[in-house]
């Protein structure tokens, strides 16, 4: 599969799955399509490719009138950066999200300084997000239930990445569109790797979540980094042990070198991605991943 490639998700009822491209990386960034009586798109990638994300709907045969939802399963931009340009093109389609993230979607510009702040050198990557207009928003907090016709999305809420993260439940096929609640599959390297962003990073939540993910038991796993699954416990076990042990290894560093910066710094000259995702993409992600985890313990020494 490579960048713009649409496959169908093994096993499942009319679902799709989108490399966007994302960061000019393959196999980096997912979204996916369910054409069901009312057709929706899960997540929607940071906007820059998005003509990848028509062209594969024009392809499922889901026309601009058809589309009936876009579902960012969280706000961060590579996932809800290109809502309103799909609200732009699809004008039946009503974006629902979490209540928290609604007002940063209608209007994005705090949303993109934060992303700049936390992405750095990243935003070369992005595109200013379109707003999505009021009228075509609605907020979700978990426990609601999408009605697409022939199937339904449980939607589940799923904080720890972000407090404004839900993942949604196709329980008719068994799918569970994870966001990043599961953490980031690397297909190549066939393992969950942590994504622990600034600023908003919680261990015990993120550990509550693979533990929701454990309880809800789906047969498909959908992340949004990248790409289907078929899941098993000792998966979400797995990506627990990870979680803890990445988040110590950055604490036990910062002990020793008692530098943020030198911190960063020794992760992304210590990254083993740099043959899966290229160097410039692997430093980025281990210092996105630091600074969630610096913050995350600034935030526990507070308390």
């Amino acid at each position: 599969m490579a960048i713009g490639d649409l496959e169908r998700v093994p096993n499942c009822t009319d679902l799709y799955y989108l490399d966007t491209g994302m960061y000019d990386t393959e196999a980096y960034g997912s979204v996916y399509i369910v054409d069901a009586d009312r057709p929706a798109v899960v997540d929607t990638g940071i906007g820059t490719n998005r003509e990848f994300l028509f062209d594969a709907l024009d392809e499922v045969g889901i026309g601009e009138e058809d589309l009936e939802y876009i579902l960012p399963t969280h706000i961060h931009l590579d996932h809800a950066g290109g809502a309103g340009f799909l609200a732009d093109r699809y004008p039946n389609a009503t974006v629902m999200t979490h209540d928290i993230g609604v007002p940063h979607l209608v209007d994005p510009s705090r949303l993109v300084a934060g992303t700049k702040a936390a992405v750095d050198d990243q935003w070369q990557f992005y595109v200013d997000p379109k707003p999505v207009p009021e009228d075509r928003i609605e907020g979700l907090e978990g426990g609601e239930t999408i009605d697409l016709g022939d199937r339904e999305l449980a939607v589940v809420h799923a904080p720890g990445h972000a407090p404004h993260q839900v993942m949604f439940h196709d329980t008719g096929d068994d799918v569970l569109f994870t966001g990043d609640a599961a953490g980031i599959w690397i297909p190549s390297e066939r393992k969950v790797r942590q994504t622990t962003p600034p600023s908003q990073f919680d261990l015990e939540q993120c550990l509550d979540d693979a533990s929701t993910i454990v309880d809800r038991d789906p047969d498909v796993l959908c992340f949004g980094h990248f790409g289907p699954l078929d899941f098993g416990e000792e998966l979400m076990d797995g990506y627990k042990r990870t979680l803890v042990e990445w988040v110590e290894a950055v604490r036990q560093k910062r002990d020793e070198l008692e530098d943020d910066d030198a911190v960063i710094e020794y992760f992304q000259n210590h990254t083993d991605m740099v043959e899966t995702w290229g160097e410039q993409k692997a430093r980025d992600e281990e210092r996105l991943n630091v600074k969630g985890v610096l913050g995350y313990l600034d935030y526990r020494e507070e308390e």
